[in-house]
């Protein structure tokens, strides 16, 4: 089963625009030929991709976030290399090799029985597509930035991380949703939950959670996990101001950066944003810049995760990739 497809300089040149007088950063950006090179290379941050939506549609959802990797290359490749952006200290992986998967879930149609049980089989391939990768990536010491698919992919990131780090981790989540639900086939709705109960996950904030979408069973099952399952309300960040963006921000990091921890950014948190479940009332893109720049400064921090974005569902052209470039280029430029 192929894992990943490791990018040359010859794969993004059709991405690139270049212009005269200028250096894009496409043109600085670093390349492997295998996993094992990482080991070896100087760069801290590894970027790859995840062009897959079959856990959004396995959880009912609405397909499109397999185009976001696209997307984000698109953008990103073309900011300007400066003394700013920091390129060099980046390696452009690849993507993960979804193709096998995406066909196969073109073809089951949503009438036929247990349709979506036969997407989660789907899913669980992909899992351990992502897992494996970012087992590596670990191991060689470099901090993975993960783009793309649905939030079902936060399982192969948690298990991957855990693996490579022989310990679980924790992780602190900007999300409208928990993705904390039942432990049902495996969709973009429980990967957070199907990794808490593995072993992989052992502390778990849900930062700027929507109260409107949250069922009174995730909330009973996170006061049955209370000691190890936190988080905070959107509501009570940008609408009652109970607290400021910035002591949201503190609660999450006492709780959960004094040990190793992931940083999982679903962008329908983002108001407005093209999203698989878009809001018209979140976070804005600044406040997420400022959450992805805040977290990923600790020095427990060990990967970062930017799903649900859906190019096709955006209110303008560009939108996605744009966003996804300053949301990268906010963690490589420290």
């Amino acid at each position: 089963m192929s894992v990943l497809k490791i990018y040359s300089e010859k794969d993004i040149s059709s991405f690139l625009r270049k212009r005269k007088g200028e250096t894009k950063f496409g043109e600085k950006i670093n390349f492997v030929k295998t996993l094992e090179d990482l080991k070896n290379h100087s760069a801290k941050y590894v970027l790859f991709g995840i062009p897959e939506d079959i856990g959004v549609r396995a959880n009912y959802g609405i397909p499109g976030t397999s185009k976001a990797w696209e997307a984000a290359l698109g953008s990103l490749l073309n900011i300007q290399h400066n003394h700013l952006t920091n390129a060099e200290n980046v390696i452009l992986l690849g993507e993960i090799d979804c193709e096998t998967q995406m066909k196969q879930a073109d073809n089951i149609s949503k009438q036929e029985p247990h349709a979506v049980e036969k997407l989660g089989e789907l899913v669980t391939q992909i899992d351990h597509k992502v897992s494996e990768v970012v087992k590596k990536v670990i191991a060689a010491g470099k901090f993975p930035i993960i783009i793309g698919g649905g939030h079902n992919n936060s399982f192969g990131n948690l298990k991957g991380t855990s693996e490579a780090l022989k310990k679980p981790i924790n992780c602190i989540n900007f999300d409208a949703h928990t993705d904390f639900r039942a432990l049902e086939h495996r969709h973009s709705g429980n990967g957070f939950s199907y990794a808490f109960v593995d072993g992989f996950l052992e502390k778990y904030f849900i930062f700027g959670l929507h109260g409107n979408y949250t069922s009174e069973a995730v909330f009973n099952s996170i006061e049955k996990n209370s000691e190890r399952v936190k988080f905070n309300l959107f509501e009570d960040i940008s609408v009652k101001q109970k607290q400021s963006f910035s002591e949201a921000m503190q609660e999450a990091e006492n709780f959960c950066c004094n040990e190793n921890f992931g940083i999982e950014l679903d962008m329908d948190a983002i108001e407005m944003m093209g999203s698989s479940a878009i809001t018209p009332s979140g976070f804005t893109l600044t406040e997420a810049r400022k959450f992805i720049h805040y977290f990923s400064k600790n020095k427990n921090a060990r990967y970062l995760h930017i799903c649900e974005g859906s190019p096709t569902a955006a209110i303008f052209p560009n939108q996605v990739g744009k966003a996804i470039g300053y949301l990268v280029s906010d963690i490589v430029a420290h």
